[in-house]
């Protein structure tokens, strides 16, 4: 029976080629959207970052009354991340997407919603 060594060792060779196959294609690359009003946020001084957020929380249907600590945190997906901190003591994520649209969500949170902790980086900035 010459014929079944014959069999297994092309079956083996075409597993091996499938393995090899594999390790060719390429790595899937994300790509980051970006949209003018998240690059403009980024330019803003703070006092007018600090308006631009408490505009997008008031639009959420929340309150603030004044905020006292603006800055971003992270890029999460295509979305800037930007934390704002009331006179109230309340700290809100301000997720801000390349259309320039906003989804707010309570800093205390973000855990129990699996999202970045709402660290801002760098200096903090304070609005006058």
């Amino acid at each position: 029976m010459p014929g079944k060594p014959i069999i297994a060792l092309a079956a083996v060779l075409l597993a091996a080629c499938g393995q090899e196959r594999q390790a060719e294609q390429p790595a899937v690359q994300k790509i980051a959207v970006r949209g003018e009003a998240q690059e403009q946020l980024h330019q803003l001084d703070d006092l007018n970052r600090a308006i631009g957020l408490k505009r997008a929380i008031y639009a959420s249907g929340s309150r603030c009354q004044r905020v006292v600590k603006s800055g971003f945190v992270q890029p999460y997906n295509n979305l800037d991340m930007w934390m704002a901190g009331c006179d109230d003591g309340r700290e809100w994520a301000v997720f801000v997407g390349p259309d320039g649209s906003a989804q707010i969500r309570p800093c205390n949170e973000m855990q129990q919603l699996k999202l970045p902790a709402c660290v801002i980086r760098g200096k903090e900035q304070a609005a006058p």
